[in-house]
């Protein structure tokens, strides 16, 4: 089978030369994009390692995680991964995190559930709920992270399934 513009010699040599010319451009442009990216997130406090830095700005808080109204445990060692310590992490799983980096940050309760890898998008935002101090927040995962504050999110996930608590069967 012959290709179009591969028939004739002279097109040919233009279609390959333009091919070729286009994944030298593409592959120029992913290249100039990956490096400045690592540029603009060398001082990213959500994207590198805190290890080699001086953190003087820390912030410790508990958190309580309620999915479906059952509680969900807060793994330890969150934000550490192959030798990096991330600004956002924990220690043990008794819900405690903790935020640090060089300067003042606004860190919020969705930076840890990023950091954290927790599935939020199987959760009904409309129907979940982040509570500060015993305060819901009308901020939702934008809830900042404030030292010896504590915070409970409930969580309910799209597969949940609401008429258990409304029907009249004997609990299981």
């Amino acid at each position: 089978m012959i290709w179009p513009g591969m028939g004739d010699p002279s097109k040919r040599k233009k279609t390959l030369k333009y091919l070729i010319m286009t994944a030298i451009v593409g592959i120029g442009v992913a290249a100039a994009s990956s490096g400045i990216q690592v540029v603009l997130n060398q001082d990213n406090p959500l994207k590198v390692c805190i290890n080699d830095r001086d953190t003087r700005f820390v912030v410790t808080a508990t958190l309580e995680v309620y999915v479906d109204k059952q509680k969900y445990p807060i793994p330890a060692q969150v934000g550490f991964k192959e030798g990096c310590q991330r600004s956002l992490y924990t220690l043990s799983n008794d819900g405690t995190i903790y935020a640090a980096w060089t300067e003042e940050y606004p860190f919020e309760i969705g930076h840890f559930l990023w950091m954290w890898e927790f599935p939020l998008r199987d959760m009904q935002e409309s129907k979940s709920k982040i509570f500060m101090n015993g305060k819901e927040s009308a901020d939702f995962i934008r809830t900042p992270l404030v030292d010896g504050a504590h915070y409970r999110a409930e969580f309910i996930s799209k597969a949940y399934d609401e008429f258990q608590d409304r029907d009249f069967a004997p609990p299981k």
